[in-house]
């Protein structure tokens, strides 16, 4: 498995111990600076572009700024940190004690533990550098070394000052159905938050990322950005701080949100925090974006320089309408279609409690229906690889319905409070299960190591999570150690699914939560893809895969074809537009495909022939945004990708409005060899052997990126009906997918 985790636990060699004052830690085109010296408190110095510490120190953006302050002396500025200690002291007086830094293949690591004067405290802050891509991380570890427990108030993971007073934050929104909107706005006086409070998915309303021009303005092109996402699956709290009046940089800190989680840390014991993720572009926000795909895939997703497969998924096409035959019959037509995966989703389980279409019972009875399913699991394996497919399954193992034969059994493995009434999720008798007692923990682990054993053909899992953590109370956690609840059930979560992938480590698992409210890097060392939204309209789709593709990679994000109306927003879009949309990531399909015209099921028979093809670099390459769909006059939208040796790219174009006499949008390339010269294929035109106009030219890289290109056909309307569905030709849904091959 190759996760970055693992390095934890690797021999680093000391190369150097601390006696200098000032340590450079450097990517590629990036550097760090730090000021540390036995004694005395940590400073931060320098982030930004490669640089010597000659560079650094003749250079007006030097700076010597706490790196790290503890609330105790200087309690009026911002402190990234605030612990009551064992006697009911609140202040803290952290002094450098020693530094190392270490070297272990790609990654440099800077490590200075600073002691507090008064207390047996420890605080241990994390710097890594990796040597292969333009990504640094920044964690602490919290080590209480006194007998008594003390109680950390605020324990941040990083704390990073900017030399700029004049920054622009870009940072992602959004709610269900419409995640990952992209949000610009001038970093004003004053504070400015980004946090969650929903217990177990962190990407509810806020992800936890963000791009900060630091020029006043940024583009995908241009401007000096750095780019940071929090590695965190609960609860996180990021600020920035603008002291503008006062002359001081502003100062981004980032960790797990303190609200409702005092964390009491016992006697001798350690909490090390979530890492922050950062790099630094001089290019613009599109070289951020390409900085943490690359280091993404190389270090930490998991098997993340895989290609994903083309997956059928049924929810949308039965809901929990689950029957053997009607698998059978997905899985032969998807077959033909020429699709790799089925998946079944939710509807497939229990019995004294028969999962319906009221969600209101059978979580936690992963048994198989035998009403729905009597053949079983195992027969409807069988088929799919009769079919040359390969066969995955919905499964929401966190949840329970307190109408199941689990919570009949263990009404005491829920969170809840003693004394009061629960609240109710997804049909009102849906509840989380608390991952704080190991029985849970068991249980949890065992729903897949049992789904596996039982059908050993299982691929694929759909990883559901329905619901926030609405009652944060712990039957089984110590009344004194209730505020716990948000970091250690996140732990226990994460020890589950080590647990699951030590024993199953090539089973592909795709995380999501109501949509996208999983989106987030503290899964991705367990999950190789997530479910990016609910919404499926191919309109919809573009805004929140454009916001998405900001942090993580297309082959990550998992993006299905709906059927001709979708079922959400009822706006029926041409087949062809719905597959191109999909096609800028991972390619999938959300219907019954019987479904289709004859027309479209040809058609889908094509786009998905072509997306295999082009797949190695929609999901490999380095993307390149090139019109946003959230700037302009919001008609169009384009972006591509590029392999590293830069002979092969796919440029995808849409055209979401139409208005007449449109003038003509020029397009231009960028990530090409200006050396080359590329030929311009049109990847599954709408009508079979009718390519547009550009198909077949040869044009060099160098005028493809100077002047670009113009598409005649996305300026022309139609009257005529189109060849794929019964309703008149939409000029507003128009698209194009091209291959650029160098020559």
């Amino acid at each position: 498995m190759k996760r970055i985790s693992l390095l934890v636990a690797m021999m680093f060699v000391v190369v150097a111990t601390a006696s200098a004052k000032d340590y450079l830690l450097s990517t590629p085109n990036t550097s760090l600076v730090l000021t540390a010296e036995e004694g005395k408190p940590l400073y931060f110095r320098y982030y930004g572009t490669k640089a010597t510490l000659e560079d650094v120190f003749s250079s007006h953006r030097a700076m010597k700024y706490p790196a790290f302050r503890a609330f105790g002396t200087h309690c009026s500025q911002p402190h990234a940190c605030l612990i009551k200690h064992a006697d009911g002291d609140n202040a803290t007086n952290l002094l450098i004690e020693k530094v190392k830094l270490q070297k272990s293949g790609s990654m440099q690591r800077l490590t200075v533990s600073l002691r507090d004067t008064a207390h047996p405290f420890v605080l241990h802050l994390h710097y890594d550098a990796y040597t292969d891509c333009d990504v640094m991380k920044m964690w602490a570890e919290y080590e209480n070394e006194g007998r008594k427990p003390i109680s950390l108030q605020k324990y941040m993971s990083a704390a990073l000052p900017v030399c700029s007073q004049d920054c622009v934050l870009l940072h992602l929104d959004g709610d269900h159905g419409n995640e990952n909107n992209e949000n610009f706005e001038p970093l004003g006086e004053g504070i400015k938050i980004i946090s969650t409070q929903d217990g177990g998915r962190p990407s509810v309303h806020n992800n936890a990322s963000f791009m900060l021009g630091t020029d006043g303005k940024v583009s995908e092109t241009e401007g000096n950005v750095i780019a940071g996402t929090l590695a965190w699956t609960g609860n996180h709290h990021i600020e920035f701080i603008n002291n503008r009046i006062s002359g001081r940089p502003v100062l981004i800190m980032a960790g797990i949100n303190p609200v409702g989680s005092d964390y009491t840390l016992g006697g001798k014991k350690t909490l090390t925090t979530p890492e922050l993720i950062l790099t630094y572009s001089t290019k613009g926000k599109g070289q951020a974006t390409r900085n943490i795909h690359t280091w993404a895939r190389k270090h930490h997703i998991l098997h993340g320089e895989k290609e994903r497969e083309i997956l059928l998924n049924s929810w949308e096409g039965v809901r929990q309408d689950i029957t053997q035959d009607g698998m059978n019959d997905m899985m032969t037509d998807f077959a033909r279609l020429g699709g790799e995966m089925f998946v079944m989703d939710d509807g497939w389980f229990g019995n004294k409690y028969v999962r319906d279409n009221t969600d209101k019972g059978g979580l936690g009875d992963w048994q198989v229906c035998r009403q729905k399913l009597p053949l079983g699991i195992g027969n409807l394996v069988s088929f799919a690889n009769s079919k040359g497919l390969k066969f995955g399954i919905w499964i929401e193992p966190e949840m329970v319905n307190t109408h199941s034969e689990l919570y009949e059994k263990h009404p005491d493995w829920v969170l809840r409070h003693e004394s009061f009434e629960p609240t109710y999720g997804r049909g009102k008798t849906q509840l989380l299960l608390d991952m704080t007692n190991p029985q849970v923990q068991d249980f949890v682990f065992g729903v897949v190591d049992n789904l596996m054993k039982e059908n050993p053909g299982i691929e694929y899992i759909k990883w559901d999570h329905n619901m926030c953590m609405f009652n944060a109370s712990s039957l089984y956690l110590n009344k004194s150690h209730q505020s716990n609840l948000y970091v250690d059930h996140q732990l226990a979560l994460q020890d589950v699914l080590k647990r699951i992938r030590r024993a199953y480590p090539n089973l592909v698992i795709q995380l999501c939560a109501s949509g996208g409210y999983r989106m987030n890097y503290g899964y991705l060392p367990y999950f190789q893809e997530l479910w990016t939204s609910d919404q499926t309209d191919a309109l919809h789709r573009i805004y929140i895969q454009w916001g998405a593709l900001n942090f993580f990679p297309a082959n990550v994000l998992a993006a299905h074809v709906c059927s001709t109306q979708n079922k959400y927003t009822q706006r029926r879009v041409p087949v062809k537009f719905r597959f191109d949309v999909a096609s800028m990531c991972r390619l999938g399909m959300e219907m019954v495909p019987s479904q289709l015209t004859a027309a479209e099921q040809a058609y889908a028979q094509r786009a998905i022939a072509a997306y295999k093809s082009l797949r190695p670099v929609i999901q490999q390459g380095d993307l390149y945004k090139l019109i946003s769909p959230y700037e302009g006059n919001r008609d169009f939208c384009s972006l591509m990708y590029v392999n590293e040796k830069q002979t092969r790219a796919v440029v995808f174009v849409y055209r979401m409005l139409y208005t007449r006499h449109m003038p003509n949008k020029i397009i231009k390339f960028q990530g090409l060899d200006p050396q080359r010269k590329y030929l311009i294929k049109e990847a599954a035109p709408e009508v079979e052997g009718k390519p547009c106009s550009l198909d077949g030219k040869i044009v060099s890289g160098r005028y493809l990126m100077e002047e670009g290109v113009v598409i005649p056909e996305l300026t022309k309307g139609s009257s005529r009906r189109t060849p794929y569905n019964d309703v008149r030709d939409m000029n507003d849904y128009r698209s194009h997918i091209f291959e650029l091959i160098a020559q």
